[in-house]
């Protein structure tokens, strides 16, 4: 008999102490959590507009590999896709296609621009990222991830998509 009561009473002795301990958590104060809190309630809006084109449909306009480097597919999902740029086996860049529809400020920093490539407008966003917008609404990036890969290099690789065909995806 003394067995099931001991049971019994550390039962509610521990779960009192949870109860305890997480009522006096301290609440989630990083820059993320009011972000986390409105895009996760009830009735919140998508992350990914629905008349976002699909990633599958960027991937024609990417780059071929060549010239030394190779142009490696990693992410496509819903309103992006992305790709790794390897030379010598090594990860040098990132280029990726992203529409706008989900995100339309990535788009409306593109009116400050007063430079162009290719016939668009061209950001450089930080010290690792060159960006043209086509058509008003895809983001066409190219990343630094290694230091041999400069400016320079993002903006002949921007230069190597086909930007035109991609101004006609509608």
């Amino acid at each position: 008999m003394f067995f099931p009561r001991w049971r019994n009473a550390l039962a509610a002795l521990l779960l009192s102490t949870l109860l305890f301990a997480t009522a006096c958590s301290k609440a989630d104060t990083s820059p993320y959590a009011q972000v986390q809190q409105e895009t996760t309630q009830k009735g919140a809006p998508a992350a990914v507009a629905k008349n976002a084109e699909q990633g599958s449909s960027f991937n024609k306009f990417f780059p071929s590999s060549g010239q030394g480097y190779q142009v490696v597919f990693v992410q496509e999902k819903k309103g992006f896709a992305e790709a790794k740029l390897k030379q010598d086996g090594k990860d040098v860049g990132m280029l990726s296609i992203s529409d706008t529809t989900s995100l339309p400020s990535a788009a409306q920093k593109y009116q400050a621009s007063s430079e162009k490539l290719s016939g668009y407008p061209v950001l450089e966003i930080g010290n690792t990222q060159t960006g043209v917008l086509v058509s008003g609404r895809y983001q066409v990036k190219a990343l630094t991830r290694d230091p041999s890969f400069t400016k320079e290099n993002r903006r002949a690789w921007l230069q190597k998509f086909d930007l035109i065909g991609l101004s006609k995806l509608k």
